[in-house]
Formats: C-alpha cells, sequence, structure tokens
C-alpha cells in the first residue's frame, strides 16, 4: 500500500484529515473519553461527506469494533480506518445527474414528480430497501404536503453536497 503521503489528495493533509474526523468525532463523545455509542457511527461519517449504504456501514462498524462489541467505538479504532476512507475518497455522494436519471426511469411518464404512494412502492419494496424511520425522513424531507408528491429536481437540489 502507498504511503499516506503519496495519496492524500493536492490540498488536504493527513493532519487535517485527522482534525476533521476528531472534530466530527467529539460532537458524539459526550462523556470525553475518546468514545461514542455505535449507534452515532453513520452520523459521524456522513458529517464528513461520506456515503456509505447500510451494507457498507455495518462493515465499517465491524472493522472499528472491539473484539467483544461493548456499543461504544473507540477513536484510536476509528480514526486510521476513516483516514483511509476518507483518502480513498470511498462513499463518496451520488452526482446530481446520476440521481436524476434513478429518478427519471422511476418517472417514465416524465411528469418532473412522484406521487407520495409511487415514492414509498420504490423505496421500501425495490433494491435495498429502506426503514420506516428512513422512509419517515426521506417524506419530510421530499414531500411537497400541497400536492402529496416529491418533485424530485427540487429535492436533488436541496440534497446535493457541494463538493467545491
Amino acid at each position: 500500500m502507498a504511503d499516506a503521503k503519496e495519496r492524500e489528495g493536492p490540498d488536504i493533509t493527513v493532519a487535517e484529515f485527522h482534525k476533521k474526523i476528531k472534530d466530527a468525532f467529539e460532537v458524539f463523545d459526550h462523556e470525553a473519553n475518546n468514545t461514542v455509542d455505535v449507534r452515532e457511527i453513520g452520523t459521524i461519517i456522513r458529517s464528513l461527506g461520506c456515503c456509505p449504504s447500510e451494507g457498507e456501514l455495518h462493515d465499517l462498524i465491524a472493522e472499528v469494533e472491539e473484539e467483544e462489541p461493548t456499543g461504544y467505538i473507540r477513536f484510536e479504532k476509528f480514526l486510521p480506518v476513516m483516514t483511509e476512507v476518507l483518502l480513498e475518497r470511498r462513499y463518496r455522494p451520488i452526482p446530481e445527474d446520476i440521481l436524476l436519471r434513478a429518478f427519471e426511469v422511476l418517472d417514465p411518464s416524465k411528469r418532473g414528480f412522484l406521487l407520495k404512494e409511487e415514492l414509498i412502492k420504490y423505496m421500501t419494496e425495490e433494491g435495498e430497501p429502506f426503514s420506516q424511520e428512513e422512509m419517515e425522513e426521506m417524506l419530510s424531507a421530499a414531500i411537497d404536503p400541497e400536492s402529496n408528491s416529491v418533485h424530485y429536481k427540487d429535492y436533488i437540489a436541496m440534497m446535493v453536497i457541494d463538493e467545491s
């Protein structure tokens, strides 16, 4: 494996990654003892601009958990794994044009929106299904209450992370 110096991006150093990771971790380190609840790991990873699937998130957690899981993740185990994820630019957000094409596939008549019922069906019955909680979270952000539908171009614009 190439050493960290060779792999870092042109504008960010490993030390800067370490600081970003530590800052994100500390938000959830309520006891100030360098541990966080394992259930917060997804939020921490996403706050660092990564968008892993649930399966990828479970794999990451397995990598940083103790041999005998305690329900907590230690910073010293999380730091090297997360540094590597950021250096390798893993779990990047999906680009806007690909998200738009995905919605357009679900909208063959090119209306520019999906009804709430259609969205629920697609998100809970196809691919990696959303949990009830994920579905409620998405609906609260995506659905226009007046039309009871999601105008997906507006929703995508709101969702996309600006990487500039």
